[in-house]
C-alpha cells in the first residue's frame, strides 16, 4: 500500500516529521485509532507527539505538525484542526482518499491512500467493509513511514525500545 504513496509526498512527509517541534495525531473512529498507534511509533523515534483531545496535548503552534487522516477529506472534525494547524503556522500531512477534498487543500504533504471511503457501499474500490481497507492502510503507511525515518537515522531497535520502556 505505501508504494502507491507518490515519492515526492513521502519523503515531504518524512521532512516535515523530523523538524517539528512536535507532531500531533488525529482522526476520528477506526482512523484515529491507527494514527493513535503511529504517534507510538513517532514517539519511539524520539518526537514529541501528541493525540489530539487527550488533556496532556499541548497547543499546536508554528512549525509543528498535524498528521491528520479522513477517507473522504471531509469529516469536520479533522478538516477544522487542520484549519486551526495552518492558522497557527503549522504544517499538515494529509492522509486520504480524495485529493480535491477540504483536507488535501489544506495539507502541506498529501498521502493518497488508494481505497475506498467510508461510503463506497458498492464495493467499488474495495469488497471489504466501509472504510476499512483506507483504516487499514493508515496503519501500514504510518508504519512503514516510520519504518524508513527509522532506517534512515541509524538507530537500533534496542534504542527506540528504550524510550518505550522507560515511561512503563
Amino acid at each position: 500500500m505505501s508504494a502507491a504513496v507518490q515519492p515526492a509526498a513521502w519523503t515531504q512527509a518524512g521532512a516535515l516529521l523530523l523538524r517539528a517541534p512536535k507532531v500531533f495525531t488525529l482522526g476520528t473512529g477506526r482512523s484515529g485509532l491507527a494514527l493513535q498507534m503511529a504517534a507510538m511509533r513517532f514517539m519511539h523515534l524520539g518526537l514529541a507527539t501528541h493525540v489530539v483531545g487527550e488533556v496532556t496535548a499541548p497547543a499546536i503552534g508554528s512549525g509543528d505538525v498535524l498528521v491528520a487522516a479522513s477517507g473522504s477529506g471531509t469529516t469536520g472534525r479533522v478538516v477544522r484542526a487542520a484549519q486551526t494547524a495552518c492558522d497557527r503556522g503549522a504544517d499538515v500531512i494529509a492522509l486520504t482518499t480524495a485529493a480535491d477534498s477540504p483536507l488535501a487543500k489544506l495539507a502541506t504533504a498529501v498521502l493518497m491512500v488508494p481505497a475506498a471511503d467510508k461510503q463506497d457501499f458498492d464495493g467499488t474500490a474495495s469488497i471489504q467493509y466501509a472504510g476499512s481497507l483506507f483504516e487499514q492502510s493508515v496503519l501500514l503507511i504510518t508504519d512503514a513511514l516510520f519504518h524508513t525515518l527509522w532506517q534512515a537515522g541509524g538507530s537500533e531497535a534496542r534504542e527506540l525500545w528504550r524510550l518505550h520502556a522507560n515511561l512503563e
